[in-house]
Protein backbone atom coordinates (compact mmCIF):
# COMPACT_ATOMS: atom_id res chain seq x y z
CA UNK A 1 0.00 0.00 0.00
CA UNK A 2 1.18 3.52 -0.79
CA UNK A 3 0.97 4.60 2.86
CA UNK A 4 3.52 1.96 3.87
CA UNK A 5 5.87 3.06 1.11
CA UNK A 6 5.59 6.68 2.23
CA UNK A 7 6.14 5.67 5.86
CA UNK A 8 9.34 3.79 5.02
CA UNK A 9 10.69 6.79 3.11
CA UNK A 10 9.89 9.18 5.97
CA UNK A 11 11.56 6.90 8.51
CA UNK A 12 14.60 6.32 6.31
CA UNK A 13 15.10 10.04 5.62
CA UNK A 14 14.19 11.11 9.16
CA UNK A 15 11.72 13.83 8.18
CA UNK A 16 10.30 14.07 11.70
CA UNK A 17 13.38 13.19 13.73
CA UNK A 18 13.60 16.68 15.23
CA UNK A 19 9.87 17.13 15.80
CA UNK A 20 7.39 16.12 18.49
CA UNK A 21 4.43 18.38 17.70
CA UNK A 22 3.31 18.50 14.07
CA UNK A 23 0.68 20.83 12.61
CA UNK A 24 -1.18 19.56 9.52
CA UNK A 25 -2.58 22.04 6.99
CA UNK A 26 -5.95 20.56 5.98
CA UNK A 27 -8.22 22.11 3.35
CA UNK A 28 -10.68 19.21 3.07
CA UNK A 29 -9.59 18.17 -0.42
CA UNK A 30 -8.47 14.66 -1.30
CA UNK A 31 -4.75 15.47 -0.91
CA UNK A 32 -4.90 16.99 2.55
CA UNK A 33 -7.43 14.44 3.80
CA UNK A 34 -5.02 11.70 2.75
CA UNK A 35 -2.28 13.48 4.64
CA UNK A 36 -4.48 13.76 7.73
CA UNK A 37 -5.44 10.06 7.63
CA UNK A 38 -1.84 9.01 7.00
CA UNK A 39 -0.28 11.00 9.85
CA UNK A 40 -3.09 10.12 12.26
CA UNK A 41 -2.62 6.45 11.44
CA UNK A 42 1.15 6.57 11.91
CA UNK A 43 1.55 8.95 14.85
CA UNK A 44 3.17 6.30 17.02
CA UNK A 45 5.40 5.03 14.22
CA UNK A 46 6.75 8.56 13.76
CA UNK A 47 6.71 9.49 17.47
CA UNK A 48 4.71 12.66 16.89
CA UNK A 49 1.52 14.28 18.12
CA UNK A 50 -0.58 16.10 15.54
CA UNK A 51 -2.91 19.07 15.31
CA UNK A 52 -5.13 20.33 12.48
CA UNK A 53 -5.01 23.84 11.00
CA UNK A 54 -7.74 24.99 8.60
CA UNK A 55 -8.49 28.28 6.85
CA UNK A 56 -12.08 28.91 5.84
CA UNK A 57 -11.74 31.07 2.73
CA UNK A 58 -15.49 31.84 2.65
CA UNK A 59 -15.47 31.64 -1.15
CA UNK A 60 -17.93 28.77 -1.58
CA UNK A 61 -21.22 27.64 -0.07
CA UNK A 62 -19.52 24.43 1.08
CA UNK A 63 -16.82 26.30 3.03
CA UNK A 64 -18.72 26.26 6.32
CA UNK A 65 -19.71 22.63 5.77
CA UNK A 66 -16.06 21.68 5.33
CA UNK A 67 -15.07 23.52 8.48
CA UNK A 68 -17.84 21.82 10.46
CA UNK A 69 -16.79 18.38 9.19
CA UNK A 70 -13.14 18.91 10.08
CA UNK A 71 -14.04 20.30 13.49
CA UNK A 72 -16.16 17.22 14.19
CA UNK A 73 -13.43 14.88 12.87
CA UNK A 74 -10.86 16.52 15.15
CA UNK A 75 -13.22 16.27 18.12
CA UNK A 76 -13.93 12.57 17.48
CA UNK A 77 -10.22 11.80 17.27
CA UNK A 78 -9.35 14.11 20.19
CA UNK A 79 -7.03 16.31 18.14
CA UNK A 80 -6.40 20.06 18.53
CA UNK A 81 -8.22 22.04 15.82
CA UNK A 82 -7.20 25.56 14.82
CA UNK A 83 -9.32 27.53 12.37
CA UNK A 84 -9.66 31.07 11.08
CA UNK A 85 -11.64 32.88 8.37
CA UNK A 86 -9.89 34.54 5.46
CA UNK A 87 -10.15 38.32 5.46
CA UNK A 88 -9.29 40.86 2.80
CA UNK A 89 -9.57 40.95 -0.98
CA UNK A 90 -9.35 37.39 -2.29
CA UNK A 91 -6.69 36.28 -4.75
CA UNK A 92 -4.53 33.16 -4.98
CA UNK A 93 -1.51 35.07 -3.73
CA UNK A 94 -3.38 36.82 -0.91
CA UNK A 95 -5.01 33.56 0.22
CA UNK A 96 -1.68 31.72 0.28
CA UNK A 97 -0.01 34.50 2.24
CA UNK A 98 -2.93 34.56 4.70
CA UNK A 99 -2.81 30.78 5.20
CA UNK A 100 0.89 30.58 5.92
CA UNK A 101 0.76 33.58 8.21
CA UNK A 102 -1.97 31.82 10.20
CA UNK A 103 -0.03 28.55 10.28
CA UNK A 104 3.04 30.40 11.54
CA UNK A 105 1.03 32.08 14.28
CA UNK A 106 -0.39 28.76 15.46
CA UNK A 107 3.06 27.17 15.50
CA UNK A 108 4.52 30.04 17.51
CA UNK A 109 1.68 30.12 20.02
CA UNK A 110 1.10 26.38 20.46
CA UNK A 111 4.67 25.09 20.28
CA UNK A 112 4.53 23.19 16.96
CA UNK A 113 7.90 22.82 15.25
CA UNK A 114 6.72 21.36 11.93
CA UNK A 115 4.02 22.35 9.48
CA UNK A 116 3.06 19.56 7.07
CA UNK A 117 1.31 20.13 3.73
CA UNK A 118 -0.05 17.67 1.16
CA UNK A 119 1.82 18.90 -1.93
CA UNK A 120 2.45 15.94 -4.24
CA UNK A 121 4.40 15.14 -7.41
CA UNK A 122 1.77 16.64 -9.73
CA UNK A 123 1.89 19.90 -7.76
CA UNK A 124 5.66 19.88 -8.17
CA UNK A 125 5.46 19.54 -11.96
CA UNK A 126 2.86 22.32 -12.12
CA UNK A 127 4.99 24.59 -9.96
CA UNK A 128 8.10 24.14 -12.11
CA UNK A 129 6.08 24.71 -15.31
CA UNK A 130 4.52 27.85 -13.81
CA UNK A 131 7.93 29.22 -12.96
CA UNK A 132 9.17 28.47 -16.47
CA UNK A 133 6.25 30.46 -17.85
CA UNK A 134 7.05 33.38 -15.58
CA UNK A 135 10.72 33.39 -16.52
CA UNK A 136 12.00 32.51 -13.05
CA UNK A 137 15.72 32.16 -12.38
CA UNK A 138 17.33 28.73 -12.53
CA UNK A 139 17.43 28.26 -8.74
CA UNK A 140 13.64 28.57 -8.60
CA UNK A 141 13.23 25.80 -11.17
CA UNK A 142 14.32 23.39 -8.43
CA UNK A 143 10.68 23.54 -7.39
CA UNK A 144 9.43 22.91 -3.88
CA UNK A 145 11.63 21.28 -1.26
CA UNK A 146 10.53 18.32 0.82
CA UNK A 147 11.89 20.11 3.89
CA UNK A 148 12.54 23.81 4.30
CA UNK A 149 12.74 26.33 7.11
CA UNK A 150 9.44 27.86 8.15
CA UNK A 151 8.33 29.92 11.13
CA UNK A 152 9.81 28.50 14.35
CA UNK A 153 10.73 25.22 12.65
CA UNK A 154 10.25 23.49 9.32
CA UNK A 155 7.73 23.01 6.52
CA UNK A 156 7.59 19.34 5.47
CA UNK A 157 5.99 17.90 2.31
CA UNK A 158 6.07 14.09 2.75
CA UNK A 159 3.94 13.44 -0.39
CA UNK A 160 6.11 15.46 -2.76
CA UNK A 161 7.37 12.39 -4.67
CA UNK A 162 3.96 10.70 -4.75
CA UNK A 163 1.60 11.06 -7.72
CA UNK A 164 -1.93 12.16 -6.89
CA UNK A 165 -3.34 9.15 -8.75
CA UNK A 166 -1.53 6.85 -6.29
CA UNK A 167 -3.32 8.29 -3.26
CA UNK A 168 -6.39 6.42 -1.93
CA UNK A 169 -9.82 7.94 -2.58
CA UNK A 170 -10.69 8.85 1.00
CA UNK A 171 -13.71 10.96 1.92
CA UNK A 172 -13.10 14.55 0.88
CA UNK A 173 -14.76 17.67 -0.46
CA UNK A 174 -14.52 18.65 -4.13
CA UNK A 175 -13.64 22.26 -4.84
CA UNK A 176 -15.42 23.31 -8.03
CA UNK A 177 -13.13 26.32 -8.36
CA UNK A 178 -10.36 23.87 -9.35
CA UNK A 179 -12.04 23.71 -12.76
CA UNK A 180 -12.13 27.50 -13.19
CA UNK A 181 -9.86 28.92 -15.90
CA UNK A 182 -9.55 32.20 -14.00
CA UNK A 183 -6.50 30.89 -12.15
CA UNK A 184 -3.13 30.20 -13.81
CA UNK A 185 -2.48 26.98 -11.88
CA UNK A 186 -5.85 25.59 -13.01
CA UNK A 187 -5.05 26.42 -16.63
CA UNK A 188 -1.68 24.69 -16.26
CA UNK A 189 -3.28 21.64 -14.64
CA UNK A 190 -6.34 21.33 -16.88
CA UNK A 191 -5.22 22.77 -20.23
CA UNK A 192 -1.50 23.41 -20.79
CA UNK A 193 0.06 20.23 -19.39
CA UNK A 194 -2.57 17.83 -20.83
CA UNK A 195 -2.14 19.41 -24.28
CA UNK A 196 1.65 19.33 -24.13
CA UNK A 197 1.51 15.74 -22.89
CA UNK A 198 0.30 14.79 -26.38
CA UNK A 199 3.80 15.66 -27.59
CA UNK A 200 5.51 14.05 -24.61
CA UNK A 201 3.43 11.75 -22.40
CA UNK A 202 6.20 11.90 -19.78
CA UNK A 203 6.23 15.70 -19.58
CA UNK A 204 5.33 15.85 -15.87
CA UNK A 205 8.11 13.39 -15.06
CA UNK A 206 10.54 15.41 -17.18
CA UNK A 207 9.60 18.60 -15.31
CA UNK A 208 10.19 16.95 -11.94
CA UNK A 209 13.53 15.57 -13.14
CA UNK A 210 14.48 19.08 -14.29
CA UNK A 211 13.74 20.26 -10.78
CA UNK A 212 15.84 17.46 -9.27
CA UNK A 213 18.80 18.13 -11.57
CA UNK A 214 18.60 21.83 -10.74
CA UNK A 215 18.66 20.94 -7.05
CA UNK A 216 21.74 18.74 -7.56
CA UNK A 217 23.50 21.49 -9.53
CA UNK A 218 22.85 24.15 -6.90
CA UNK A 219 23.85 21.78 -4.10
CA UNK A 220 27.09 20.94 -5.91
CA UNK A 221 27.87 24.64 -6.38
CA UNK A 222 27.12 25.28 -2.72
CA UNK A 223 29.38 22.45 -1.61
CA UNK A 224 32.21 23.58 -3.88
CA UNK A 225 32.01 27.17 -2.65
CA UNK A 226 31.33 26.42 1.02
CA UNK A 227 34.82 27.51 2.10
CA UNK A 228 34.51 30.86 0.33
CA UNK A 229 33.47 33.92 2.30
CA UNK A 230 31.11 35.35 -0.30
CA UNK A 231 30.84 38.75 1.37
CA UNK A 232 34.60 39.26 1.41
CA UNK A 233 35.00 41.65 -1.52
CA UNK A 234 38.57 40.64 -2.26
CA UNK A 235 37.48 37.02 -2.55
CA UNK A 236 34.35 37.97 -4.48
CA UNK A 237 36.12 40.20 -7.01
CA UNK A 238 38.82 37.62 -7.75
CA UNK A 239 36.27 35.13 -9.05
CA UNK A 240 34.97 34.84 -12.59
CA UNK A 241 31.75 36.61 -13.57
CA UNK A 242 29.88 33.30 -13.49
CA UNK A 243 31.06 32.47 -9.96
CA UNK A 244 30.26 36.01 -8.77
CA UNK A 245 26.74 35.63 -10.17
CA UNK A 246 26.21 32.41 -8.26
CA UNK A 247 27.81 33.64 -5.02
CA UNK A 248 25.56 36.70 -4.92
CA UNK A 249 22.46 34.67 -5.69
CA UNK A 250 23.36 32.20 -2.96
CA UNK A 251 23.95 34.99 -0.43
CA UNK A 252 20.64 36.70 -1.30
CA UNK A 253 18.72 33.42 -0.95
CA UNK A 254 18.79 33.75 2.86
CA UNK A 255 16.68 36.92 2.63
CA UNK A 256 13.42 35.26 1.66
CA UNK A 257 11.35 38.47 1.60
CA UNK A 258 13.80 40.34 -0.63
CA UNK A 259 12.67 39.86 -4.22
CA UNK A 260 15.05 41.63 -6.61
CA UNK A 261 14.14 41.92 -10.27
CA UNK A 262 16.75 40.88 -12.82
CA UNK A 263 17.58 44.54 -13.42
CA UNK A 264 18.01 45.21 -9.70
CA UNK A 265 20.13 42.08 -9.25
CA UNK A 266 22.41 43.09 -12.14
CA UNK A 267 22.77 46.61 -10.74
CA UNK A 268 23.75 45.23 -7.33
CA UNK A 269 26.24 42.82 -8.91
CA UNK A 270 27.86 45.70 -10.82
CA UNK A 271 28.22 47.75 -7.63
CA UNK A 272 29.98 44.88 -5.89
CA UNK A 273 32.31 44.36 -8.82
CA UNK A 274 33.32 48.03 -8.87
CA UNK A 275 33.15 48.95 -5.15
CA UNK A 276 34.51 52.43 -5.76
CA UNK A 277 33.40 53.85 -2.41
CA UNK A 278 32.14 52.88 1.01
CA UNK A 279 28.42 53.42 1.49
CA UNK A 280 25.25 52.45 3.32
CA UNK A 281 22.36 52.61 0.90
CA UNK A 282 18.74 51.53 0.77
CA UNK A 283 18.10 48.55 -1.46
CA UNK A 284 14.49 47.33 -1.29
CA UNK A 285 11.82 45.96 1.08
CA UNK A 286 13.47 47.48 4.15
CA UNK A 287 16.94 46.11 3.31
CA UNK A 288 20.12 48.16 3.27
CA UNK A 289 23.38 47.44 1.48
CA UNK A 290 26.55 48.13 3.47
CA UNK A 291 29.72 48.45 1.40
CA UNK A 292 33.15 48.65 2.97
CA UNK A 293 36.63 48.41 1.53
CA UNK A 294 36.90 44.68 2.21
CA UNK A 295 33.37 43.55 3.02
CA UNK A 296 29.72 43.90 2.11
CA UNK A 297 26.52 42.75 3.79
CA UNK A 298 22.78 43.29 3.80
CA UNK A 299 20.54 43.85 6.77
CA UNK A 300 16.97 44.87 7.41
CA UNK A 301 16.32 47.81 9.66
CA UNK A 302 12.90 47.69 11.24
CA UNK A 303 10.89 47.01 14.40
CA UNK A 304 11.91 43.34 14.51
CA UNK A 305 15.50 43.79 13.40
CA UNK A 306 16.59 46.85 15.37
CA UNK A 307 19.34 44.74 16.91
CA UNK A 308 20.96 44.26 13.51
CA UNK A 309 24.57 45.36 13.84
CA UNK A 310 27.42 46.32 11.61
CA UNK A 311 30.63 44.33 11.40
CA UNK A 312 33.06 45.30 14.20
CA UNK A 313 36.77 44.70 14.77
CA UNK A 314 37.98 43.69 18.25
CA UNK A 315 41.69 44.13 18.87
CA UNK A 316 43.75 42.61 21.67
CA UNK A 317 43.33 44.47 24.97
CA UNK A 318 40.10 46.12 23.84
CA UNK A 319 36.38 45.73 24.59
CA UNK A 320 33.55 45.91 22.05
CA UNK A 321 29.83 45.98 22.85
CA UNK A 322 27.04 44.75 20.59
CA UNK A 323 23.57 45.17 22.04
CA UNK A 324 23.56 43.70 25.55
CA UNK A 325 26.76 41.72 24.93
CA UNK A 326 30.31 42.84 25.62
CA UNK A 327 33.41 41.12 24.20
CA UNK A 328 36.80 41.54 25.91
CA UNK A 329 39.97 40.28 24.20
CA UNK A 330 42.65 39.63 26.83
CA UNK A 331 43.95 36.75 28.98
CA UNK A 332 40.70 35.66 30.68
CA UNK A 333 37.48 34.20 29.32
CA UNK A 334 35.78 31.11 28.00
CA UNK A 335 37.03 31.22 24.39
CA UNK A 336 40.68 30.09 24.02
CA UNK A 337 42.63 31.75 21.21
CA UNK A 338 45.85 30.75 19.46
CA UNK A 339 46.41 34.13 17.86
CA UNK A 340 46.54 37.79 18.86
CA UNK A 341 45.17 38.93 15.53
CA UNK A 342 41.99 41.06 15.58
CA UNK A 343 38.63 39.29 15.96
CA UNK A 344 35.84 40.13 13.56
CA UNK A 345 32.38 40.32 15.15
CA UNK A 346 29.70 40.15 12.48
CA UNK A 347 26.21 38.90 11.56
CA UNK A 348 25.99 35.37 10.20
CA UNK A 349 26.47 34.84 6.47
CA UNK A 350 25.31 32.27 3.97
CA UNK A 351 27.59 29.22 4.09
CA UNK A 352 28.94 29.88 7.61
CA UNK A 353 30.00 26.66 9.31
CA UNK A 354 31.61 25.85 12.64
CA UNK A 355 34.18 23.14 13.44
CA UNK A 356 33.07 20.87 16.30
CA UNK A 357 36.14 18.65 16.03
CA UNK A 358 34.83 15.41 14.54
CA UNK A 359 32.58 17.27 12.13
CA UNK A 360 31.69 20.66 10.69
CA UNK A 361 28.15 22.00 10.79
CA UNK A 362 26.58 24.86 8.86
CA UNK A 363 25.06 27.48 11.15
CA UNK A 364 21.81 27.15 9.28
CA UNK A 365 21.66 23.45 10.18
CA UNK A 366 22.81 24.16 13.73
CA UNK A 367 19.98 26.64 14.27
CA UNK A 368 17.45 24.12 12.97
CA UNK A 369 18.81 21.30 15.12
CA UNK A 370 18.88 23.50 18.21
CA UNK A 371 15.38 24.86 17.44
CA UNK A 372 16.54 28.47 17.49
CA UNK A 373 13.50 30.71 16.73
CA UNK A 374 13.65 32.36 13.31
CA UNK A 375 13.48 35.88 14.76
CA UNK A 376 16.60 35.14 16.83
CA UNK A 377 18.68 33.73 13.98
CA UNK A 378 19.17 37.14 12.37
CA UNK A 379 20.48 38.45 15.68
CA UNK A 380 23.24 35.85 15.90
CA UNK A 381 26.75 37.21 16.55
CA UNK A 382 29.56 35.37 14.81
CA UNK A 383 33.17 35.65 15.98
CA UNK A 384 35.88 35.11 13.38
CA UNK A 385 39.66 35.33 13.59
CA UNK A 386 42.09 34.99 10.71
CA UNK A 387 39.30 33.57 8.52
CA UNK A 388 38.31 30.90 11.09
CA UNK A 389 34.87 30.92 12.71
CA UNK A 390 35.47 30.80 16.49
CA UNK A 391 31.96 30.95 17.92
CA UNK A 392 28.37 31.92 17.40
CA UNK A 393 26.27 33.60 20.10
CA UNK A 394 22.54 33.22 19.48
CA UNK A 395 19.42 33.32 21.63
CA UNK A 396 21.53 33.34 24.81
CA UNK A 397 23.52 30.25 23.80
CA UNK A 398 27.24 30.19 22.99
CA UNK A 399 28.46 27.58 20.50
CA UNK A 400 32.26 27.24 20.40
CA UNK A 401 34.63 25.89 17.80
CA UNK A 402 36.57 22.96 19.20
CA UNK A 403 40.08 24.18 19.86
CA UNK A 404 42.86 22.15 18.20
CA UNK A 405 45.06 20.00 20.44
CA UNK A 406 48.75 20.58 21.17
CA UNK A 407 48.68 24.32 20.44
CA UNK A 408 49.72 27.31 22.48
CA UNK A 409 46.87 29.39 23.88
CA UNK A 410 47.98 33.02 23.54
CA UNK A 411 44.82 34.80 24.70
CA UNK A 412 41.18 34.39 25.60
CA UNK A 413 37.90 36.06 24.82
CA UNK A 414 35.51 36.98 27.61
CA UNK A 415 31.84 37.35 26.66
CA UNK A 416 29.41 38.99 29.07
CA UNK A 417 25.69 39.69 28.75
CA UNK A 418 24.34 42.68 30.65
CA UNK A 419 21.43 42.10 32.98
CA UNK A 420 18.37 44.34 32.72
CA UNK A 421 19.46 46.19 35.86
CA UNK A 422 22.80 47.03 34.25
CA UNK A 423 21.28 48.82 31.28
Amino acid sequence: MIYQKILKTIQKEGYFTDHDKVLIAVSGGVDSMNLLHFLHQHQQDLAISIGIAHVNHKQRIQSDEEEAYLRKWADQHQLPFFVTDFTGKFSEKAARSFRYSFFNQVMQKEGYTALVTAHHADDQAETIFMRLLRGSRLRHLAGMKIIQNFGPGQLIRPFLNVKKSDLPRVFHFEDETNASENYLRNRIRNIYLPNLARENPNLSTALRELGQETTYLLTALSDLSSELEATNLQTFQQKTAAVQYYLLQDYLSQFTDLELSRRQFTALLDRLRENKREEDSYLKSGYYLHLRKEQFWLDKIGPETDSTFARKVLEYGKIVSIGQNSFEFNQTGEVPLTSLKPIILRPRQSGDRIDFGDFHKKLRRLFIDEKIPSKERNKAIVGEQDGILLFVLVNGHLYLRKAPQCVTIKAKLCIKTKEIGDL
